[in-house]
C-alpha cells in the first residue's frame, strides 16, 4: 500500500500553516478554502497563522456525457472560468454556457475546476 505523505488533510493544514508562519498576525492576511477537501486544510492554517478563513465555493461545469470532463466552472460573486476549446459550442456537445451554468448552480458537485477565460457576471 502506498504512503500518503500526509495523516490527514488537518495534518496537512497544520504542516503548511508552519511554512507560512511569516504571515501569522498580519492584518492583511485572509485564508481561502475550496470545498471540501481544502476546508480542513484552510482551517488549521487560518488557525494557526491567527488569521480570518472565507470559503470560496466552486462548482464545475460538466460536459453531459463525460462525467469527468470539465468545461469551465462557475464560483462565488458571479464568476465563470471556461476551458476556451471546450466551453464553445460543439466542442462541448452543444450545451450552451448560460443553461450549463443555471444547472451547476443548482445540482452537482461542489469542486474547483482550472480554466483559461474568466469572466464575471453584470447583474
Amino acid at each position: 500500500m502506498k504512503q500518503l505523505p500526509f495523516r490527514d488533510r488537518r495534518e496537512a493544514g497544520r504542516l503548511l500553516a508552519a511554512q507560512l508562519a511569516t504571515y501569522a498576525n498580519k492584518p492583511d492576511v485572509l485564508v481561502v478554502a475550496l470545498p471540501r477537501g481544502g476546508v480542513p486544510v484552510a482551517h488549521e492554517v487560518a488557525s494557526t497563522l491567527g488569521a480570518p478563513l472565507d470559503v470560496f465555493v466552486v462548482r464545475k461545469l460538466g460536459i453531459p456525457g463525460y462525467e469527468e470532463l470539465a468545461m469551465g466552472a462557475v464560483a462565488t460573486g458571479g464568476v465563470r472560468v471556461l476551458n476556451q476549446p471546450l466551453g464553445a459550442g460543439e466542442a462541448a456537445g452543444g450545451c450552451k454556457i448560460p443553461t450549463a451554468r443555471r444547472s451547476a448552480q443548482s445540482t452537482g458537485t461542489v469542486e474547483p475546476a482550472v480554466g483559461i477565460g474568466v469572466e464575471r457576471d453584470k447583474g
